[in-house]
Order: C-alpha cells, then structure tokens, then sequence
C-alpha cells in the first residue's frame, strides 16, 4: 500500500509542470497579435548582418508524388553589397565539392564587384547614400503594406498553447476572409492559402508556419501560370546565439500549370545553419555541411 501510494505521489508530481503549463490563462489575442505585428519583418532583413551556410535540395515529384530525381546544392551565404542582393558561394554539388579552380573563379567575380562598388562609392558618395536610402525605404514601405495585407486577409483565431523545441509558443489559425481586398501581390496570393502559425509566448517571435493552398492560385511567371490546389509550404525558425530568430528550414511540394500544356510537379527544402555575425573580417571557412 505504501508503495503504491508512493508510485502514485512521484507520477503527480512529474506530471505537474505539464498540468501547469496547460491550465495557465492564455494570453490575451488582440493584444499578442499587436506585439507580434510589431516584430514581423522579413528574413532577409534580419539575415542582413549574417553569413550562413544554405544547403538547398529540390525534388522532381511524378503524379503520385513520389520522388524521380534529386539535386542538391550547398552555398555560403554573405550579406550582398548594399543594393545587391546576397552573395551566394557554390561549394558543393549533389555530394561533390567545388573544385578549388571554380571556387577561385567565383571569388575573383566577388572581388571585381565589390572593387566597382568601391569606386562608384569613392566618385559619387553623395548619390550612392541617397540612392541607398530610397532603396531601403521602398522596401521598409513594401514590408509594411505585405504586413497589412496579412491582417487585412486573414481572420486570425488563437488555438492554444504548444511547446516547440524548448519553447511555449501559441498557435493560431489564419483563414482567408471571403470579402478581403488586399492592396499587394503578395496579399492577392494569401487569399488562397489556409494557414497555421506558431509565436514565441516571449519573443512574439514566428516560430513555426504552415500554409497549403485550398484552391489553384494563379499567378505570372513570364506566361500564364496556376500553383494547383494543395500545394504546401513549412517554415520553421530557431533563435540563433540567444538574440536573434532566423530561418532554419523552408520545405515545399506542390505543382503548377505553366502556360496552357506543362505541368511541373515540384519539392524541395532548404535547411540555413552556420550562423555567423558578419563583418569585414568575418572568416570563409565554414565547417561542411551535412547532405
């Protein structure tokens, strides 16, 4: 008897945190929504300061969806020149190292861009800061109108609250409202997508996303182009060095009509590690990435 009620008090005292945790008040909705709308912004902007190592893998899926062909590419990621876009270094191929000669190539482009840059710095400083800044505040005035949309086409629910890798997170569902006028591209194409999405409880910060599309969306891609309904994508984001969220795996599968005949079926990840803060004298080396 008194082993049992023994066996009994240590099963309820290790289930406690657990009990805890789902019985504690969830937060408010509107205002967590109001902070975490506070702390989106694009990845790209936060990745900025960062170099990392991509490893980038896309499947050729036939109809059943099932995998027929496999490419997989690694990169070194560097923050681009301001104005460009990121500098991205091949140094792997579907398992094979980028022979040292290619390797020396892609650094000789790099340099040569960043020497031309260097100089239209030096003869136009003026006009290069002020061409800077209205590039940065036409994407800084893009990313709020994309944020808007999100909240002007979603009706946003609060599901209840899940641990992710250490985390307590709340989820929340996103469903289209039938009557949303979006006033960007990207918020036309929300429109066809049902979401999931997970929030740090204490960053406000994205974690996790799901979307699948519920109906074919279309949109333009040179020619006329339908992403067929039930396409998926996954986005998954980990706090980096104790500061920071960023990407750490994107996952898709789907298939789109192009044109009036071709149909591709497509799938494929791309999974970011190697984190670095970057600077001038930040080091290349990066340890290999795993396939």
């Amino acid at each position: 008897m008194y082993r049992s009620t023994l066996i009994l008090g240590l099963v309820y005292l290790l289930t406690l945190p657990a009990v805890s945790a789902q019985q504690r008040p969830l937060p408010n909705a509107d205002a967590f929504l109001k902070e975490t709308r506070k702390h989106l912004q694009t990845d790209s902007a936060l990745q900025s300061s960062y170099s990392y190592v991509e490893t980038r893998k896309e499947l050729k899926l036939d109809s059943q969806g099932r995998s027929t062909g496999e490419s997989v590419k690694v990169f070194e990621s560097y923050p681009g020149l301001p104005g460009q876009q990121r500098w991205e270094r091949l140094i792997s191929e579907d398992g094979t190292p980028v022979p040292a000669a290619a390797l020396a190539k892609q650094d000789r482009e790099r340099q040569k861009t960043a020497e031309e840059y260097a100089r239209r710095l030096s003869n136009e400083p003026a006009k290069t800061a002020a061409q800077q800044r209205g590039d940065w505040e036409k994407a800084q005035r893009e990313t709020g109108r994309t944020i808007d949309d999100i909240f002007r086409v979603y009706e946003i629910r609060m599901l209840g609250r899940e641990p992710i890798e250490g985390h307590d997170t709340i989820a929340f569902s996103l469903t289209p409202r039938p009557d949303a006028q979006p006033s960007t591209r990207e918020g036309g194409i929300m429109r066809h997508f049902g979401v999931r999405a997970w929030v740090s409880e204490t960053d406000y910060e994205l974690v996790r996303l799901q979307a699948e599309a519920f109906e074919t969306v279309p949109f333009a891609l040179g020619l006329l182009a339908r992403m067929h309904k039930g396409s998926r994508l996954a986005f998954e984001r980990r706090k980096v060095n104790d500061e920071v969220w960023l990407p750490a795996r994107v996952t898709y599968t789907g298939s789109a009509r192009i044109g009036l005949i071709k149909t591709i079926r497509r799938g494929g990840s791309s999974e970011f590690s190697n984190y670095k803060k970057f600077t001038v004298g930040t080091t290349t080396t990066f340890s290999e990435a795993k396939h």
